[in-house]
């Protein structure tokens, strides 16, 4: 189910979000819902890897490298 919701961005934003909607043939609502599916798995991903580092420092690895030795 889709609900709108309003928000208040600066006007700079705006213009880059409108350049943006014309450039790609999309639309605000688009551009706005795929900048926050990203932010959220951005979120999730620092979430899950600060869990994982915590994990593999008490295994020794540190390192890319680590892993794949």
């Amino acid at each position: 189910m889709r609900q709108t919701i309003t928000i208040r961005l600066p006007q700079q934003v705006i213009n880059e979000l409108d350049n943006i909607v014309a450039l790609e043939h999309t639309s605000r609502s688009f551009v706005v819902c795929e900048a926050l599916r990203r932010y959220f798995a951005n979120r999730e991903f620092q979430r899950l890897r600060g869990l994982m580092t915590a994990e593999a420092e008490k295994r020794g690895i540190f390192t890319d490298e680590d892993v794949l030795q």
